[in-house]
C-alpha cells in the first residue's frame, strides 16, 4: 500500500484525482493490518512530512501520520520510539546539507498518541534534556517559536528544577539575537508572532514556577548591561519585560541600584538599551519599569548616568511620537525626561529643532491618540518655557508651532515640576555636571562649540595656556600687517579680560579654518594645529617684521639678536631643527639633511617590539668600519649613533647611550636633572641608560612617551622594497637612517600618530593604547662642535667638548585628549597649566631666575581641564589616569616648555626679564575698548535674565522645595550656543522602523 500511495503522490495527475485516490487508501488504512505494512507506512508520512518539497506533499504526510497513530497505536507506539526521537534531534532528517525544518513540528504531531503509553515518561524525559540543549545551541525566532509551540501544548516536556532555570535564561540568550532579516511587512507580522510565543512561554513557566523569575532578570540585565563591542541585544527582549508582574517591580529596582557589583558604565549601558525599547510594538509595561529605573538612579544620586543617559537617548524617545503604536510609552518616557532634568536647559534645548516637525504631523493626522499627545506635549513645552526663561530667539518658532494648543496654568506648572526634580539642590549635581563651574571658580574662559568645533577650541586653550606665546601675541602692535595673528591676538585678549563664562570663537574660525575641512564635521586637531602655525609664519614671513620687544630691550649681544631676531615668532617658539642621516651599508657614504619643525609626529612601535629602556641611539655591530672615531675619553660623551660598541668588560668603561628620559621629583636644593655633569663632562659613575630604567614607569603594559620617541630617534634600516637609492654606488643599496634633533624647540610639541588606515574597512581606526605621560621629559640634542664652547657657558646638562649630545629639560604644559574611536568622530578636550622658569613669588637671583623643583612644577602649578565652554580645577592626576578610568579618551597632542639650564640660556632670560619689568602685556587702545564694551553688554544681559526669571520665581507657592534655589541659580550660559539644529527626530516611517 505504501508503494500505491508514494507512487500516487509522485504522479503528474491533477491534485483532484490525487486527492480521490489518497482518500481510497487512508480508508484502507483504517482497516487492521500488519505490523510490517503499518511501519512500511509510516516511514511514508514520515518521509513525505519532513522532506516533502510541496506543502500538498506535507499534508499528504500528515493525514497519513495521524490516520495510523488513531487506528493503529500500538504500531504507532513502537515506531515513535524513544530512538527514534533522539535521532531526529541530534541528527535530524534527510540528505546531509539539506536537514528538514519540520522536525519540531513533526514531534509535536506524533506525541498526541503516546500520552497515554507506558513510554510517554521516557519521551518526556528526553524532550526535556533535548529542548534545554537546543536552546543553548542559539537558535533563530523560528526555531524559538516551534519549541514553545511544543513546550505549550506539552508542559510534561519544559525542563524542571535547576535545568528549568537554566533554560529559562538561555531562551532569554536567545530572544536577546533576535534579528528581523527582512522589512517587508508580512515578514515582519511573522516575525513579532515568533517572539510573542517564545515570550508566552515563559510568561507560563513564571506563572506557574514564581522562583524562576528574578534568576530570567538576572540574566536579562547582564545580557543588556554588556559593555563589550559587540552587536546590540535586540528589542525583542521588551517583550519579557512585560510579563514580569508590576509587584516585583519596587523590589527588583531597589535591588539593582543598591548592587555596588554593577559599575556606573553597566547601569548606563542598561538603561540606554531600555529606553530602546519604546520602540518594540505592543509591548506593556515597558514605560513603566523604565521610568521606575530612572527613579531609583535618582534615589541613589548617580546624577551621571541620568545625565548621560537622558541626553543620548531624548531625541530617539520624542522621534518615536511619530509612531501611533509606540506612542503612548514613548510619552511617558519623554515626560519623565524632561520633568526630572531641571539642572540645565540642554536636554530641552536638544529637542527644540524636532518640535515644528512634530507637531505638524500629528495635527496632519487628526485622530484621538495624535489630539492627546499634542496636549500633553504642549503641556511639557510651557513646563520647560517656565524653568528656563531667557531664550526668545530660541523658543520662537517652538512657541508659533504650538500657539492654538491650550496652556496649562501656573499651579498645573508648578506640580508638575515639583514632582519630578531629580534633587532640590543645586550643589547635589555641581560635582556631576561641569558646566556649573563658572569662570569665577577658575578665572578661565571657555570657548563656544560652533558645532564640532571642540578640535579648534582645545587647540586654542593650549596655545593659549602657553605663557611666553600668549605674552608675545598680546605684546604685538596694533599695525602690525598680520590678519590673521591680530585675529588670534583679540582672541587672546578675550579670553584673558572678559567678564563671559565663554566666548565664541567664530571670527578666528573663519580666519584659520583650512579650505578642505568640511564644515560641521569633526576634524583632526593635529592636522588644525600644523596648518595654523604654517598660515601665521608665513604670514610673518612676508609681512613687517612684528616681534621687536627683543630688540628694543637690548638684553642681546649682537650676534644673538641676529640669530633670533631673523627668526619668525612661531620659529622662536616652536620651532627646531632635525637632522636625518642615510648611511649605505656597501660603501659606508653618508648624506644627512637638516630640516626644520614645529611639532614631532611619533608612531607606536610594532606590537611585536619592546622598546621600554630602549635607547634611542642603537648600535648597529654588522655593518664594518666606523666613519667616526671614538673620542679618547668615551665615557664623557655620547657621540654617534654608528659608533661601533662592545660588550663592555670588566676592566671597561661602557660607552653611556644617549637617550630620552623621564625626570623624577628631587627635594629642594638638589640639581634639577638625574644626570649631573663637572666641568670636563658627565659623571659615568652610573649608567644612564639604568637610570632611564629605573625612572621609566613600572607598568610593562602600557607605552610612554619616551618609549615613543626613542623609536622615534632609533635607526631604522632601509632594506627590500625601501632599499636607499646610493649616489656614490649610483644603484640601491641597503642602508640605515637615523634622526637627530639638532635644535630643540622653546615649546615642543609632540604629536601621538594613533589613527591609522585600515584597508579592511577603508576606515581611519584607532590605536587605544594607554601612554603614560611624564611631567619632566629629557630630550638628547646634538651638539655640533662650533656651538661646544656656548653650550658649556650656559652649563647645559651632558655637554662636553667636541661633538656629542646635550640634554635638554622640558616641562609639560599641555596634553589635548582625544575621545572616541575615530578620527572623523569623538570629541577632543585639554589639560593645561602655566610653566613659568621662576618659582611662585620668587625673586630672580644675581639676575638669574630662580629654578623651580620637580615638586613644585607637578604640585604648586594649577592644571585645568578645557572642554569647549566647561573650564574647570584639575590635577596631573587626572591627566596621566584619564586614559586608565576612560579607555576611549587617549593623549594625542602634548606640549612641553624647555626648562632654561642653570645659567639661562639668553632666550630664557630676555622673557623672564620681559615678564618682570612689564608684567601682563598691556594692549593697544582699540582691543581694549572692544573687551570693555563687551564686558558692559553681557551685564547688562546678565541683569535681564534675572528680571525675566524673578518675574516667574516671585509667583511661586512658598512651601515646596523645589524651587528653593533657582533664584540663586547663575548658570545662566546664555551664551553657550549648545543648541545643535542637526536634522532628526524622525525616522521610517515604515512598520520595520519600529522593530528596530
Amino acid at each position: 500500500m505504501d508503494k500505491i500511495l508514494e507512487a500516487v503522490v509522485m504522479s503528474s495527475y491533477p491534485n483532484n484525482v490525487k486527492q480521490g485516490l489518497v482518500r481510497r487508501v487512508l480508508e484502507a488504512a483504517k482497516q487492521p493490518m500488519d505490523s510490517e505494512q503499518c511501519w512500511s507506512m509510516l516511514e511514508l508520512s514520515t518521509k513525505l512530512y519532513l522532506t516533502g518539497d510541496t506543502k500538498y506533499k506535507r499534508e499528504i504526510g500528515k493525514e497519513v501520520l495521524e490516520v495510523y497513530g488513531h487506528y493503529h497505536p500500538e504500531e504507532f507506539e513502537e515506531f515513535f520510539n524513544v530512538r527514534f526521537l533522539l535521532s531526529l534531534l541530534q541528527e535530524g532528517y534527510g540528505p546531509l546539507g539539506k536537514r528538514s525544518h519540520y522536525v519540531l513540528d513533526y514531534i509535536q504531531l506524533g506525541l498526541q498518541f503516546v500520552l497515554e503509553s507506558p513510554s510517554a515518561n521516557s519521551i518526556f524525559s528526553l524532550l526535556r534534556i533535548e529542548v534545554l540543549r537546543k536552546v543553548c545551541e542559539r537558535p533563530g525566532p523560528k526555531q524559538c517559536a516551534k519549541i514553545s509551540k511544543l513546550l505549550m501544548q506539552h508542559p510534561q516536556c519544559i525542563p524542571t528544577g535547576k535545568h528549568q532555570l537554566l533554560f529559562c535564561q538561555q531562551l532569554i540568550r536567545c530572544i536577546g539575537h533576535f534579528q528581523c532579516v527582512s522589512e517587508g511587512e508580512e515578514e515582519i507580522m511573522e516575525f513579532l508572532e515568533q517572539v510573542n510565543k517564545v515570550s508566552a512561554l515563559l510568561q507560563r513557566i513564571w506563572r506557574t514556577q514564581t522562583s524562576a523569575i528574578l534568576p530570567s532578570l538576572k540574566e536579562l540585565f547582564t545580557i543588556i548591561s554588556s559593555t563589550e563591542e559587540q552587536e546590540a541585544p535586540s528589542n525583542a527582549l521588551a517583550s519579557v519585560v512585560q510579563f514580569v508582574p508590576l509587584e516585583l517591580m519596587d523590589g527588583v529596582i531597589r535591588n539593582l541600584t543598591n548592587d555596588d557589583s554593577i559599575t556606573d558604565v553597566q547601569m548606563m549601558m542598561a538603561i540606554g538599551r531600555m529606553i530602546d525599547w519604546v520602540s518594540w510594538p505592543l509591548g506593556k509595561n515597558i514605560d513603566k519599569w523604565i521610568i521606575a529605573l530612572l527613579k531609583g538612579l535618582a534615589a541613589v544620586k548617580k546624577f551621571s548616568i541620568l545625565i548621560e543617559v537622558t541626553l543620548s537617548k531624548i531625541e530617539k524617545v520624542f522621534s518615536k511620537l511619530l509612531y501611533p503604536i509606540v506612542r503612548e510609552g514613548a510619552l511617558s518616557v519623554l515626560q519623565y525626561m524632561l520633568l526630572s532634568f531641571q539642572h540645565s536647559h540642554e536636554a530641552f534645548h536638544l529637542l527644540l529643532p524636532h518640535i515644528p516637525r512634530l507637531v505638524a504631523s500629528l495635527k496632519k493626522e487628526d485622530s484621538n491618540s495624535a489630539t492627546s499627545s499634542l496636549e500633553q506635549l504642549a503641556e511639557l513645552i510651557h513646563c520647560m518655557f517656565f524653568r528656563f526663561s531667557g531664550f526668545p530667539d530660541l523658543y520662537e518658532p517652538v512657541l508659533e508651532a504650538v500657539k492654538a494648543l491650550p496652556i496649562p496654568n501656573e499651579d498645573r506648572i508648578k506640580h508638575l515640576l515639583g514632582q519630578n526634580a531629580w534633587t532640590s539642590q543645586k550643589n547635589e549635581l555641581a560635582c556631576f555636571y561641569p558646566r556649573l563651574a563658572s569662570k569665577s571658580e577658575t578665572g578661565k574662559i571657555g570657548l563656544i562649540n560652533l558645532g564640532n568645533t571642540c578640535y579648534m577650541n582645545s587647540i586654542i586653550q593650549s596655545l593659549f595656556m602657553a605663557s611666553d606665546f600668549r605674552h608675545s601675541v598680546l605684546n604685538l602692535t596694533e599695525g602690525n600687517s598680520q590678519p590673521l595673528m591680530t585675529k588670534l591676538q583679540w582672541l587672546f585678549a578675550f579670553l584673558e579680560h572678559s567678564q563671559r563664562p565663554a566666548i565664541s570663537p567664530e571670527s578666528f574660525l573663519s580666519a584659520s579654518w583650512p579650505p578642505w575641512f568640511t564644515p560641521g564635521a569633526q576634524q583632526d586637531c593635529s592636522e588644525y594645529l600644523k596648518y595654523l602655525l604654517d598660515r601665521l609664519h608665513e604670514e610673518e614671513k612676508t609681512g613687517k617684521r612684528i616681534y621687536q620687544k627683543l630688540k628694543e630691550s637690548s638684553l642681546m649681544s649682537q650676534a644673538v639678536e641676529h640669530h633670533y631676531l631673523n627668526k619668525t615668532l612661531i620659529e622662536k617658539m616652536f620651532g627646531g631643527k632635525m637632522m636625518t642621516k642615510i648611511r649605505c651599508l656597501k660603501c659606508l657614504n653618508v648624506s644627512s639633511r637638516e630640516e626644520a619643525f614645529t611639532d614631532l609626529s611619533l608612531a607606536f612601535p610594532p606590537s611585536d617590539r619592546n622598546v621600554h629602556g630602549s635607547t634611542s641611539i642603537q648600535p648597529v655591530e654588522e655593518i664594518g668600519p666606523q666613519f667616526i672615531e671614538p673620542p679618547e675619553n668615551a665615557g664623557q660623551l655620547t657621540g654617534s649613533p654608528w659608533i661601533q660598541r662592545k660588550a663592555p668588560m670588566a676592566s671597561d668603561h661602557a660607552a653611556p647611550s644617549v637617550l630620552v628620559e623621564t625626570l623624577g621629583f628631587q627635594e629642594p636644593g638638589e640639581a634639577a636633572n638625574p644626570i649631573r655633569g663637572n666641568d670636563v663632562g658627565v659623571d659615568a659613575a652610573k649608567d644612564p641608560l639604568s637610570t632611564f630604567r629605573e625612572q621609566e614607569c613600572a607598568s610593562k603594559d602600557s607605552r610612554s612617551v619616551p618609549d615613543l620617541i626613542n623609536y622615534f630617534l632609533s635607526p631604522e634600516r632601509l632594506t627590500a622594497e625601501n632599499k636607499y637609492h646610493c649616489e656614490k654606488c649610483a644603484s640601491l643599496q641597503d642602508a640605515e637612517k637615523v634622526a637627530e634633533l639638532t635644535e630643540g624647540p622653546h615649546y615642543l610639541i609632540l604629536t601621538l600618530l594613533r589613527f591609522s588606515f585600515d584597508p579592511r574597512t577603508m576606515k581611519r581606526k584607532k590605536i587605544l593604547d594607554n601612554v603614560s605621560i611624564p611631567v619632566v621629559l629629557k630630550l638628547p640634542v646634538l651638539v655640533a662642535p662650533e656651538e661646544t664652547e656656548e653650550v658649556c657657558c650656559c652649563g647645559k646638562d651632558g655637554a662636553v667638548p667636541g661633538r656629542g649630545f646635550m640634554t635638554v629639560v622640558y616641562d609639560l604644559c599641555s596634553v589635548v585628549v582625544h575621545s572616541g574611536i575615530s578620527s572623523e568622530s569623538g570629541h577632543y578636550y585639554c589639560y593645561s597649566r602655566e610653566c613659568t622658569d621662576t618659582l611662585p613669588h620668587g625673586q630672580p637671583q644675581g639676575g638669574v631666575p630662580k629654578q623651580a623643583s620637580d615638586k613644585q612644577l607637578d604640585f604648586e602649578i594649577q592644571w585645568y581641564l578645557f572642554n569647549d565652554t566647561r573650564v574647570s580645577f584639575s590635577s596631573f592626576e587626572s591627566v596621566s589616569n584619564v586614559t586608565s578610568f576612560f579607555p576611549k579618551d587617549t593623549a594625542y597632542v602634548l606640549f612641553y616648555r624647555q626648562r632654561p639650564a642653570r645659567q639661562g640660556c639668553l632666550l630664557h632670560q630676555a622673557l623672564a626679564e620681559a615678564s618682570r619689568l612689564h608684567g601682563e602685556p598691556s594692549l593697544h587702545k582699540d582691543l581694549m575698548e572692544a573687551i570693555s564694551k563687551d564686558n558692559i553688554l553681557f551685564l547688562q544681559e546678565q541683569e535681564k535674565e534675572a528680571r525675566n526669571r524673578a518675574a516667574y520665581i516671585s509667583a511661586l507657592p512658598k512651601s515646596p522645595l523645589w524651587w528653593r534655589d533657582l533664584d540663586r541659580d547663575k548658570d545662566d550660559d546664555s551664551s553657550s550656543g549648545g543648541c545643535s539644529p542637526a536634522a532628526g527626530g524622525g525616522g521610517s516611517g515604515s512598520f520595520h522602523g519600529l522593530v528596530f
